[in-house]
């Protein structure tokens, strides 16, 4: 199972070796790193071009996860994936989009916008007809001459049934330590109990979720292990949890990471 996992990532640097050194393996690194929460045969890749609305690779996993045509999103395009998102999830997720690219466009300076991920979750449609939930994070490999991003590679997820959950747009851009800081956040469904935290204070319970100690978050976030240890005191007190090991778990079932 692992080394099938692994397959798929090679089967994006086996298409596009120019990626090799590059900042897309710094953040394709980090996927690596949220495993153990995503399942490995439940995953694929596409590489989106929005100018030409078209998708310029679609990892074999595609076809194996969703059972989907991977020569009909090579032809077709967008019109055949959107045809598969949930009628509900659609408007909101194009809603979210539109936010996270304006937020890019006037809150990220141009040198800094390879840095970002940006996540979101949709329902989509497989061949049998049955709804899915989406976990997608998204890095962006080319800017058109005014710096917006314009072609990605995306990492997804499938999991669960057609059970509706929450559509949420985050931005994450990577520190000089290759961790991801959360620069921005929004629920556009209904409220999380977690939409009380802080962006800092998620980074922190995805890195707890990680396994990492108080010591090695913080120097990923350049933070002091005393400021670590407030947030995790203030995170539990916030959310009225009794243990980290609750609110993690929590995190994990709502795909927060």
């Amino acid at each position: 199972m692992q080394q099938e996992h692994l397959d798929l990532f090679k089967e994006v640097f086996d298409s596009y070796k120019e990626y090799n050194g590059t900042v897309v393996e710094k953040h394709i690194q980090k996927l690596r790193e949220l495993d153990k929460y995503l399942p490995p045969m439940e995953s694929f890749f596409i590489v989106t071009n929005t100018t030409k609305q078209i998708y310029e690779f679609v990892s074999k996993n595609f076809e194996y996860t969703l059972g989907l045509n991977r020569d009909k999103m090579a032809n077709e395009g967008v019109p055949y994936w959107f045809s598969h998102f949930h009628p509900q999830d659609l408007p909101v997720w194009m809603s979210a989009l539109e936010d996270l690219m304006v937020f890019t466009m006037t809150e990220v300076p141009l040198e800094d916008r390879h840095k970002l991920s940006y996540t979101w979750n949709f329902r989509v449609k497989n061949a049998k007809g049955a709804y899915l939930n989406a976990l997608e994070h998204q890095t962006p490999t080319y800017f058109d001459e005014t710096g917006k991003p314009v072609i990605g590679i995306a990492h997804f997820s499938i999991t669960g049934k057609n059970e509706q959950r929450p559509i949420i747009g985050t931005v994450k851009k990577l520190n000089e330590n290759n961790e991801y800081e959360t620069i921005y956040y929004k629920n556009y469904s209904q409220k999380l109990i977690t939409d009380t935290i802080s962006n800092r204070e998620k980074d922190v319970v995805r890195l707890l979720a990680l396994n990492k100690t108080s010591k090695e978050i913080s120097e990923k976030l350049f933070i002091s292990p005393h400021t670590v240890s407030a947030h995790r005191k203030n995170i539990l007190k916030k959310l009225d949890f009794d243990s980290t090991q609750e609110l993690v778990q929590y995190c994990i079932v709502n795909q927060l990471f």
